[in-house]
């Protein structure tokens, strides 16, 4: 049952409430800026009132949380000083996140935003929004806590203190040792200095061993996701190309880009366009889809002409037009499974352009294997269905040419658009669909035209 306008705002102000409280420790900012979403429906005015309400650095958690699209409204009823404000109390990331979103939609208000804030922290977040969307340095948060090499362990865990009593760490698990001049040397998870003496010198620590994997600020966003899963690192260093330490990427910003590279992956297979989705505009999301589905509409033009080719044959024999989109259905179906597991593989690195072969080989194998199990099976049934010995021969050989066929252009399709530095999930399956359909029609035709007519 839908609540209403008032139940809507009763039951956002009880969640703040408990939120600020510690009443229940499972809210979390989402939770809130999902009733402002739903407040949102009844009046962009409500739940930008309820929004301003909210204390400060609630607020500003509040709104990373809100979609993309909701900063055009916010960067309309909050000043530039205000907006300065809120980003002055989010950790550097999250701050440099707000400030690309106010970016996207003024420049040049995010400019006066930046403008507003202190000296320091303006310099600190210029240099984190210079760095391309698909570097790690953009994801970066300078806070951490690090600690000198020639340092006693009490002399640095009283500096965590301190800096915890300011509130200006969040969220430490790791001591990151460097020289005098920065140098990342490797990390210490927290728990063991626990058990350490406080005259013990990191010296002796580093001379023991250390988790000295790091990576660089210009590194591949994508990159770092690989380094994190193959090391079981909920928490990266970023270095510069010098081995400086620059600051850390943590586990929530991994976990995002995690989700967002996985829809990505899904929308691009689907022939759809992840921002374009995120639109208010329907027509904004018409047109993307239908710039896919106007492509998809040439390419099955191109199979209708090779089944033209063959009207003669169809006439004379209508069983064929009858068991065609079978053959065509099967290398579809075929084909994208190759493609679906190409496309993760190589997202996930497991595949490269060295293992081109291997990879296609692979799947050639795994298609003449199912081919052959189907195109016996299909053959039957048409032998039984139509009374036909010979169609059951055909079908049972095209179906084998055109799963093999998906098998190697599933797998060859990706492999060359990462080639040409394209995304693989883009375009492909309508590429694939295309080859399986007139592989698939002119075969079938084809061989009917020789063994039956």
């Amino acid at each position: 049952m839908k609540l209403s306008l008032q139940e809507l705002i009763d039951a956002l102000r009880d969640k703040v409430e408990k939120y600020l409280e510690g009443i229940d420790a499972s809210l979390h900012p989402y939770d809130i800026a999902e009733d402002l979403l739903e407040l949102r429906d009844e009046g962009e005015k409500l739940y930008l009132d309820e929004l301003s309400k909210l204390p400060q650095e609630l607020q500003a958690h509040v709104m990373i949380e809100l979609p993309r699209h909701c900063h055009e409204e916010i960067v309309e009823y909050f000043t530039p000083s205000e907006l300065a404000s809120l980003a002055n109390t989010l950790d550097t990331d999250d701050a440099a996140e707000l400030l690309r979103n106010i970016e996207e939609v003024d420049e040049k208000i995010a400019q006066e935003v930046l403008e507003s804030l202190p000296h320091k922290d303006r310099e600190n977040l210029q240099t984190l929004i210079a760095y391309d969307e698909y570097e790690a340095g953009a994801y970066m948060q300078t806070e951490l806590f690090s600690a000198f090499i020639d340092e006693q362990v009490g002399d640095s865990i009283r500096r965590l203190k301190r800096l915890k009593a300011q509130k200006e760490l969040d969220s430490v698990y790791q001591v990151y040792v460097v020289t005098r001049n920065r140098k990342y040397l490797g990390s210490i998870p927290l728990e063991d200095l626990i058990l350490l003496g406080p005259n013990v010198n990191y010296k002796e620590l580093v001379k023991d061993g250390v988790n000295t994997i790091s990576v660089k600020a210009s590194d591949d966003i994508h990159d770092v996701v690989e380094v994190a899963s193959k090391y079981d690192m909920g928490v990266i260093p970023v270095t510069d190309a010098k081995g400086k330490l620059l600051g850390r990427i943590t586990s929530d910003d991994i976990y995002d880009i995690i989700e967002e590279r996985a829809t990505g992956q899904l929308y691009n297979l689907a022939g759809v366009n992840e921002d374009a989705e995120q639109e208010e505009s329907l027509f904004h999301i018409g047109k993307y889809r239908a710039y896919w589905l106007g492509i998809n509409l040439i390419t099955a033009i191109a199979a209708s002409v090779v089944i033209g080719l063959f009207d003669a044959t169809l006439q004379s024999l209508v069983a064929l037009a009858v068991l065609m989109p079978i053959v065509a259905s099967m290398g579809g179906n075929a084909g994208t499974q190759t493609l679906t597991v190409t496309v993760r593989q190589m997202a996930l690195g497991d595949i490269s352009s060295e293992d081109a072969k291997e990879t296609i080989l692979k799947e050639v194998y795994l298609a003449l294997m199912n081919g052959l199990i189907f195109a016996v099976a299909i053959g039957i049934i048409a032998w039984i269905w139509f009374s036909m010995p010979l169609l059951g021969v055909v079908i049972a050989a095209s179906m084998v040419i055109n799963i093999i066929t998906a098998g190697f252009f599933g797998s060859l399709i990706p492999l060359l658009l990462q080639k040409a530095d394209i995304d693989p999930a883009v375009g492909s399956s309508v590429l694939l669909t295309t080859v399986t359909d007139i592989v698939g029609f002119f075969s079938f035709l084809g061989l009917a035209t020789i063994i039956l007519l």
